[in-house]
């Protein structure tokens, strides 16, 4: 049953791909689409973010982790190194777990 499930995840990615090649060269060029494109990385990272940081399972939580996140936000806004706010957040978990 896991090489099923394997073999059709594989082909719906290869399928989906195909299917943006196979996109007609005029609607690339659209404006609205090229704003959007730009756009996307973004909304997708910041998902992915709000995910890992705000749930466990299928419940919604608040702990350190969300400390660690305003601590790197408040880094970001200082503008610091990327590495210093990594480290920055890791640090405040680490803390905070450790109280």
């Amino acid at each position: 049953m896991l090489w099923a499930g394997l073999l059709v995840a594989a082909a719906s990615c290869y399928g989906l791909k195909l299917a943006g090649l196979s996109l007609p060269q005029a609607w690339l060029q659209d404006p609205r689409i090229q704003r959007t494109v730009q756009l996307l990385p973004v909304a997708l990272l910041a998902a992915l973010i709000a995910t890992q940081t705000f749930s466990t399972g299928h419940r919604l939580v608040l702990d350190v982790r969300a400390a660690a996140l305003g601590v790197a936000a408040i880094a970001v806004l200082l503008r610091a190194p990327f590495l210093a706010v990594v480290a920055a957040g890791a640090a405040t978990a680490a803390l905070l777990r450790l109280l």
